[in-house]
């Protein structure tokens, strides 16, 4: 699995999948947003995606590097487009406010799904208060937590495709089959910058969350609304999906918000953009 390039027309949108995720958790998004005359990347970013086939020897990354390489693509889609828009997973909602902390001004519109504040769904293990002891340890780079039932998904056919994938290989359409303790521990670093720094977003700002958020509970989507500047922002709840709300039962509601609310903020620019 490689980075996926959607091409279109002059407006792009840069599509960030989660944590140790990869970009086929994007894919359906990006296809509608694609069909609707955007161009879309869904890059795999080292360190922080993972893929099927990747040395055992893989280890994640720095957050920093991660934001380092949402930013340099972002960069390069500015200049090339006329607009960038930005939408993201659970960590890929998180690196795309950090990102509208520091370009907010450029950044057509943003689309948050799943946004991971908090790890305090109702899957986590019972134990994980006890990651942060592991965290300041060598110990952080040799534990890593097992996915597990519901995978974040409630659609119950694709969530027996995904657990048969993830027994068949390292990884599925729903991310990598186990969490490095390293890659949560980083995941809470940029968590914990961007909640200091939610104020800074004025980014026209869509929020899309599942009320039964295996992973994080709409508190997350919450935080957001009451805390960023933006004047124009959205809060959708959704009650026919767990966490991977790109790929469960209401994919095609999050994917028709998305075009539409992209439409609303880059169609004076753009007469030739279709809404949903």
């Amino acid at each position: 699995m490689k980075t996926i390039e959607l091409p279109g027309g002059p407006h792009a949108v840069l599509a960030l999948h989660g944590l140790l995720g990869n970009p086929l958790e994007m894919q359906f998004v990006g296809k509608k947003l694609q069909r609707a005359g955007y161009t879309v990347v869904i890059p795999l970013i080292p360190g922080y995606g993972y893929s099927s086939g990747q040395s055992q020897s893989y280890r994640t990354t720095r957050s920093e590097d991660w934001y380092a390489e949402v930013l340099r693509i972002f960069d390069e889609l500015k200049k090339t487009h006329e607009t960038v828009s930005v939408t993201g997973l659970c960590i890929g909602a998180v690196l795309g406010l950090r990102l509208a902390m520091d370009r907010g001004d450029e950044i057509a519109a943003l689309s948050l799904l799943a946004t991971t504040l908090a790890y305090d769904g109702w899957s986590i293990p019972k134990y994980s208060f006890l990651l942060p002891l592991a965290y300041y340890t060598p110990a952080r780079y040799l534990y890593s937590y097992q996915e597990r039932y519901p995978y974040g998904l409630k659609n119950e056919n694709l969530r027996a495709w995904i657990a048969r994938e993830m027994k068949v290989t390292s990884s599925s359409a729903a991310g990598a089959s186990k969490l490095s303790a390293e890659g949560i521990f980083q995941a809470h670093r940029l968590i914990k910058q961007v909640r200091r720094g939610l104020e800074k977003v004025r980014t026209p700002a869509l929020i899309i969350h599942a009320e039964e958020d295996d992973v994080a509970t709409p508190k997350s989507a919450d935080l957001v609304e009451q805390r960023i500047s933006s004047v124009v922002k959205k809060k959708i709840i959704l009650h026919d999906s767990y966490h991977i709300i790109t790929l469960d039962n209401e994919k095609e509601k999050v994917a028709a918000e998305t075009v539409d609310f992209f439409y609303q903020h880059t169609q004076a620019l753009a007469p030739g953009l279709k809404s949903a």
